[in-house]
């Protein structure tokens, strides 16, 4: 009986994925601090919008003209 070695052939450029998850966390942030700005400016026009709102209600207090 023959014994032979089956030797498995490699190749020859080994791909080298040590930095995936850094890359792939790195842009997750970016795409999340995208979002947040875009929720702050949507906040912040609409906040602003209602305050407009609010200080004109306020001034009108009192008032008897049609102008309210």
């Amino acid at each position: 009986m023959t014994v032979t070695k089956t030797y498995y052939h490699r190749p020859r450029v080994q791909r080298d994925e040590r930095g995936e998850g850094v890359i792939s966390a790195a842009i997750a942030v970016l795409v999340m601090a995208f979002i947040g700005v875009g929720m702050w400016v949507a906040f912040n026009a609409t906040f602003q919008h209602a305050a407009s709102h609010v200080n004109n209600q306020v001034n009108c207090i009192g008032q008897t003209s049609g102008t309210c």
